[in-house]
């Protein structure tokens, strides 16, 4: 090892020696716990990382030794530092009797989001409990410009000001401005938000820096003399530790780290990938409508909120292009027709190696869809409308000269009907939109050197956080879909960065990621590898007269959408509903919060919410509602006929905090109750007019026409995929053993657990069933071009039914398992459907329909009807196939 690699060795004290307190099984500091009034008295409940850091500062703070009066939290964009700050005011008020909070920044948009994050309690992002109480005493929180002298009981005040206007009050002398004196009067914790900015890089940053530099630790020195010292708390995911300068002046006060890469891992952010492409601006932009609209399509297809706006970012590098970029934009959007839109997909297609997996997936569904072109074009051009469109060309970077700061802050926000901000290049600090989805580097004008790629990295981090849409009734705050193998549900988790296709730039920009800590891939196809079924197996007699066999559907006449139970909706006379006060934060694995509720009728709940929710609900107006239920006659029919709505017989209750009163629940809030409910009755309403369904009679069909050669791609991976061991990674296995039918598999690791599982007992099989042991891959990609493929499905079928005719839970569209075990002997031809299904999340339990209908399938064999030639049939499913066979499938599969 050189010497030169020795010097660039970063030890932090402060952090190693927590570390060690917290390995070390008989330390005091073993039994700390982190206090009850935290989480209580926060709106999010603390992440793991979160308590880690306040366990480390509570360790300093104990430890003699060490109680440093500054210290550094270097956690990554988007972890929460200012709900981290939020929980240490509490903290350090309890446990330290300080009163007083300066937070400090250098930008005023930061100040402006931290005031609705810490004072506003009329803000949708103000981070307390709407009541504060610790120890049975109700805490307030005030703004307040000067400390008071003379201090309020209870009471914690915070001062919310730019570095520079603390510094200019320090240093000159004015009425109503806070002196040196008043930070020697009363202890103050400092809290300094974005503290990279405080340290020098360069000569003329020098200059003004050290100048809040000198300010801020004039303050915090101001009380040496005192028991009680000031402290100062500083916050940054950018700080430079390769820098000696740098690196010496932190080293011995860095409490915590918490690495972007590490931040991404834990499922806390968005996957992140880049679109190359030597596209023109043009047809970026159209190309990032086409996704983002096909995002929101994706979306609702599967059940997330029809809130769900993916935005898009359009990154310039100066005014004036960005202005330009902006009127071409609303050009293509106002020229767009049907006959262009498909001429130019295809023409996207042809260049095949060009197009990203993504843009791929939009194109095939645009395609597909193209009888339904003039809708999906007038969607567009009503969603990317210019009014829908945003721009915060301002150079300073403070997102105020045009009053866009409320608009840029509160796109998550199902009133605000922003699609598109257009922006140079300092849209970065303080900017928290959590529904950004694709970022567009326009080309014109745009730099390729260091520091253009270091801002754009920078700005992918901002945009990389987890936008937390609701999926059946439940908020995640971490991805859920790491596990999707198609690609199609982690899409709605995916951010992309559209840029251009030069090796120069981008070795720059990667360079640049790896920088900031933020690992990305590109978003491109691998190529095709062809999968061929094994000559000795088109030699058997399973493969020349064998059969696969799938229930036939039947067409569903209009007369039997006649009631809102044929939708798979369980409307009830009393709907209990969750108000939304405040919900802390859980991941979607978390059991329910421990705060204690209760659940109160509402009262004032009458057809006015109905109908104001309709209003404001474009799918239920009339013409709408008509194309998914064709035998309503109006709106009025669907609120009050008891078929449907039946609005005079329902009563609402909400279940809320034990402490709610009725008189705390607002007409807004019932309002937004209802309009949730009828958003995923919409849901239900397109999903489940569906006009085939399931009968009991199953159909066999010649295993060599079905089976085929095929090609398919195994997925380029990227972001956390790229170190997540427990990801589902596809790849391409070569499987000699002859009960597999195919000389390749592209699976998953469970998938192929479940190969090597069956594998073990083919032998065994074999001694059962002599004449036929096979494991046949139905893969989506087989016959992709084909109709005929869609017959390969399972639907639901049977006692269903109930006695009224009505199918109790919906599920009326098909879907085709991953695997048949094909068994026969001398007497019976033995088909077993298997489906392999990691097992969490939402998504398992969304569709446990399937193992329902496997199961079914299994208990119910004498319900099957078949051909009058074929007597000896046994079709039967098994229970999902889960990591170690949890579910115990193989033990049913031997015993069948």
């Amino acid at each position: 090892m050189t010497n030169n690699s020795i010097s660039k060795i970063r030890h932090f004290p402060l952090l190693e020696e927590a570390k060690l307190a917290e390995m070390d099984l008989f330390h005091e500091h073993q039994s700390y716990v982190i206090p009850d009034y935290l989480n209580n008295n926060l709106i999010h409940t603390l992440r793991y990382y979160q308590n880690e850091s306040i366990r480390n500062y509570h360790y300093t703070r104990q430890n003699m030794k060490l109680s440093p009066q500054q210290v550094l939290f270097n956690m990554a964009t988007g972890s929460g530092k200012t709900d981290l700050m939020a929980g240490l005011i509490l903290y350090l008020y309890k446990e330290y009797n300080y009163h007083n909070f300066l937070f400090i920044v250098n930008t005023n948009s930061v100040l402006l989001k931290t005031k609705d994050n810490l004072v506003n309690k009329n803000s949708d992002k103000y981070l307390y409990k709407e009541k504060i109480a610790i120890d049975g005493k109700q805490i307030s929180i005030l703004e307040v410009e000067q400390f008071p002298r003379i201090q309020q009981e209870n009471t914690i005040y915070i001062k919310l000001s730019s570095v520079q206007k603390v510094s200019e009050d320090l240093f000159v002398v004015r009425e109503n401005t806070m002196g040196l004196t008043d930070y020697e009067r009363q202890p103050v914790v400092i809290l300094a938000d974005e503290a990279h900015h405080y340290s020098a890089n360069t000569k003329k940053e020098k200059d003004d820096e050290n100048t809040w530099e000198y300010a801020i630790n004039k303050i915090l020195n101001a009380r040496n003399d005192f028991e009680q010292k000031n402290l100062l708390l500083e916050f940054t995911a950018t700080v430079d530790f390769s820098k000696d300068v740098i690196y010496n002046k932190y080293r011995d006060k860095v409490v915590y780290r918490y690495p972007l890469s590490k931040f991404m891992f834990d499922g806390y952010s968005k996957q992140v990938k880049r679109i190359e492409t030597s596209a023109s601006d043009e047809d970026k932009m159209l190309n990032v409508v086409l996704l983002s609209q096909y995002r929101k399509y994706r979306a609702n297809s599967e059940g997330v909120t029809s809130t769900f706006k993916p935005v898009i970012l359009f990154k310039s590098s100066k005014v004036d292009v960005s202005i330009e970029a902006n009127a071409k934009f609303n050009q293509i959007i106002g020229n767009l027709n049907v006959r262009d839109l498909i001429k130019f997909i295809n023409r996207q297609q042809l260049m095949d190696s060009n197009v990203s997996s993504a843009l791929s997936l939009a194109y095939d569904f645009y395609l597909k869809n193209e009888g339904a072109m003039e809708r999906i074009i007038r969607e567009i051009k009503h969603d990317f409308d210019s009014r829908n469109v945003l721009n915060a060309n301002d150079t300073s970077g403070n997102m105020l000269e045009k009053g866009q700061y409320q608009a840029l802050n509160t796109l998550e926000n199902p009133n605000n009907l922003y699609r598109v901000v257009f922006a140079v290049a300092k849209l970065t600090e303080g900017w928290d939109v959590l529904n950004l989805y694709d970022i567009v580097r326009i080309e014109k004008g745009a730099g390729t050197n260091k520091n253009a790629t270091m801002a754009e990295a920078q700005l992918i981090g901002r945009g990389a956080r987890h936008y937390p849409f609701e999926l059946m009734g439940r908020k995640s705050y971490q991805r859920r879909f790491d596990n999707d193998l198609s690609n199609t549900q982690l899409f709605i988790e995916t951010l992309h960065y559209h840029t251009m296709d030069e090796p120069q730039y981008i070795k720059q920009l990667i360079g640049s990621l790896k920088k900031v800590d933020l690992p990305t891939g590109e978003d491109k196809k691998t190529p095709p590898i062809e999968i061929k079924l094994k000559s000795s197996f088109k030699k058997t007699e399973a493969y020349k007269k064998g059969k696969i066999y799938y229930n036939e559907v039947k067409e569903v006449e209009d007369e039997w959408f006649n009631s809102i139970a044929k939708y798979g909706i369980n409307h009830k006379a009393d709907i209990i509903r969750c108000l939304n006060y405040g919900s802390r934060e859980v991941s979607y694995q978390a059991t329910v919060g421990s705060d204690e509720t209760k659940i109160i009728r509402v009262e004032e709940f009458d057809v006015r919410y109905i109908k104001k929710a309709i209003q404001r609900l474009e799918f239920f107006r009339f013409e709408n509602l008509k194309k998914y239920i064709p035998l309503l006659t109006s709106i009025k029919e669907f609120i009050y006929d008891e078929k449907w709505l039946n609005i005079n017989e329902v009563n609402l209750f909400l279940t809320v905090p034990k402490d709610f009163q009725l008189k705390d629940i607002s007409p807004d809030d019932i309002l937004d109750v209802t309009l949730a409910l009828l958003k995923e009755y919409e849901v239900k309403f397109k999903s489940g007019y569906i006009k085939q369904r399931g009968t009991k009679k199953f159909i066999g069909y010649p295993i060599n026409e079905y089976l085929t050669n095929y090609n398919k791609r195994v997925p380029a991976y990227d972001t956390a995929n790229m170190f997540n061991e427990n990801m589902q990674k596809i790849e391409a296995y070569e499987i000699k053993d002859e009960f597999y039918v195919y000389e390749k598999a592209i699976v998953n690791k469970l998938e192929y657990e479940l190969i090597e599982r069956v594998k073990v007992h083919v032998n065994e099989l074999k001694k059962r069933y002599q004449k036929s042991v096979y494991l046949l891959r139905m893969d989506e990609n087989m016959h992709r071009e084909s109709v005929k493929s869609e017959k390969l499905k399972l639907h639901q079928y049977g006692s269903r039914e109930n006695r009224a005719g009505e199918i109790t839970d919906i599920h009326i569209q098909g879907f085709q398992p991953d695997f048949i075990l094909f068994l026969e002997d001398s007497d019976f031809y033995f088909q077993i459907f298997i489906e392999p299904k990691g097992m969490s999340g939402e998504r398992f339990i969304s569709e446990l329909w399937k193992q329902d209908l496997l199961l079914y399938m299994a208990d119910n064999q004498g319900e099957m009807e078949f051909a009058a030639n074929e007597k000896n049939v046994l079709i039967s499913g098994v229970k999902f196939y889960t990591k170690g066979d949890g579910q115990n499938t193989i033990e049913r599969l031997k015993s069948l």
